[in-house]
């Protein structure tokens, strides 16, 4: 298990300095999230990838089809090349208008099945710019003519920057998506059910069904070989460590390979001190 720290303030310059101490404490990772209009994410990965060595950096979560694909890709490849080959991607369709307008102040919500249509041309697209190689792409969306000059570099990491994707599960299409990439991060919505926030009855039990699919699916698809990450979100005090383990425990028997710790719920003002103080008793570790 592995066990990553999600900042969820939006101070780039105290993201950074954090970042730092969750690599001297023993996290594996360090996340900022990433909204609509707020701090440019990928600009403080880019400062927190040059102050660190070993972390892990990523978004918790970047809305794709909210994304222009080459920008991205760009921005992802010189966080990967700065961080020597350390930067994840966490993908997701971004929140509908009903659930959060404020996702949706520049512009209107096209739908869940445009933003999933949306999402995977991206992130074809993004496997073919991180290559750093001409090549030609023309889809429903996008389109992309060939070229030979002034390609960028290569992503650091081959055959591709570690994509981790939003899955709900047991959604036969959201799951085939996760299965194809590096990871999976869980929403879970019994059949019939509407997506809830903070995915209610969602437990290590159900985790180990989806685990137990993902495998299959991926066995099926030539791609058992492949590393692949579960990754399950959660809180813990950080005051007594067998009190933490016994919170994340159940999780890894199910299955989940990373554990980020998060508390969205601390108001604004707190989110410093909560950060400091927790990222200095250490990760939950089980």
């Amino acid at each position: 298990m592995r066990y990553g720290f999600i900042y969820t303030g939006d101070d780039p310059e105290l993201a950074v300095e954090l970042a730092s101490l969750a690599e001297a404490h023993g996290w594996h990772g360090f996340f900022v999230w990433e909204g609509i209009w707020a701090t440019d994410p990928w600009a403080t990965l880019a400062a927190a990838a040059v102050k660190t060595e070993t972390i892990r950096l990523g978004t918790m979560l970047t809305p794709v089809p909210r994304r222009r694909p080459w920008e991205l890709a760009g921005q992802t490849m010189t966080v990967d090349r700065l961080s020597k080959g350390r930067v994840i991607l966490s993908a997701g369709l971004g929140v509908p208008e009903s659930v959060e307008p404020r996702f949706w102040l520049f512009e209107s919500d096209p739908g869940r099945r445009e933003r999933a249509e949306i999402l995977d041309e991206s992130l074809e697209l993004l496997e073919q710019l991180w290559r750093g190689e001409p090549f030609e792409h023309e889809g429903r969306h996008y389109r992309a003519t060939r070229t030979e000059s002034m390609l960028p570099p290569a992503a650091v990491q081959q055959p591709r920057i570690p994509i981790w994707v939003v899955g709900v599960w047991p959604a036969p299409r959201s799951m085939r998506r996760v299965a194809r990439y590096d990871g999976w991060l869980p929403n879970f919505a019994p059949p019939g059910a509407e997506l809830a926030p903070g995915s209610p009855g969602f437990t290590p039990e159900v985790a180990a069904e989806a685990v137990a699919w993902i495998r299959a699916e991926r066995e099926r698809l030539g791609l058992a070989d492949r590393p692949f990450d579960v990754v399950q979100e959660g809180s813990t005090p950080g005051v007594d460590a067998e009190a933490d383990a016994a919170v994340v425990r159940p999780w890894a028997e199910a299955g989940a390979t990373w554990w980020l710790e998060a508390d969205w719920n601390v108001p604004s003002d707190g989110i410093e001190a909560y950060a400091r103080a927790r990222l200095a008793a250490g990760p939950p570790r089980a």
